[in-house]
């Protein structure tokens, strides 16, 4: 899910519930122009409110504030996840570097070129999968 501004998020629930700036400021006993300048990011509800505000649109107030808990585990995951990564790519940059050197020595055979590109492309097709899963 893509992170959200504050004010997008309450425009969105706001609308969600079929609600009015009008009628959530009535709700939250503010103005409708405090509500509007909230969802263009202009102001900010009153820490205070927060939780009233939570309750209106029936989420908890970590979920309006968008807020992600990490864990060691998650944490730990993440770090090696990043290892793989820059170890897939750097497998992908090895290979081609060791076919053009080898390449211009004379010392390397077209199968045998064509192998290690392979296994390079492989490591970094795996790197830009596993990057465009993470944008999902």
């Amino acid at each position: 899910m893509k992170k959200q501004t504050l004010g997008m998020m309450i425009s969105s629930l706001r609308k969600e519930k079929g609600m009015t700036q009008l009628e959530l400021a009535e709700k939250m006993g503010v103005t409708d122009k405090a509500v509007s300048k909230w969802e263009r990011d202009l102001s900010f509800p009153d820490i205070n409110s927060i939780p009233k505000l939570a309750e209106i649109f029936e989420i908890s107030v970590d979920e309006l504030m968008q807020v992600k808990t990490e864990t060691k585990e998650n944490i730990s995951k993440n770090k090696v996840d990043g290892i793989v990564d820059i170890a897939l790519k750097g497998i992908g940059i090895a290979m081609g570097i060791a076919v053009t050197v080898l390449s211009v020595l004379g010392e390397l055979e077209s199968k045998s070129a064509f192998i290690m590109l392979g296994i390079g492309l492989t490591g970094v097709s795996i790197s830009l999968l596993k990057d465009k899963q993470a944008e999902k």
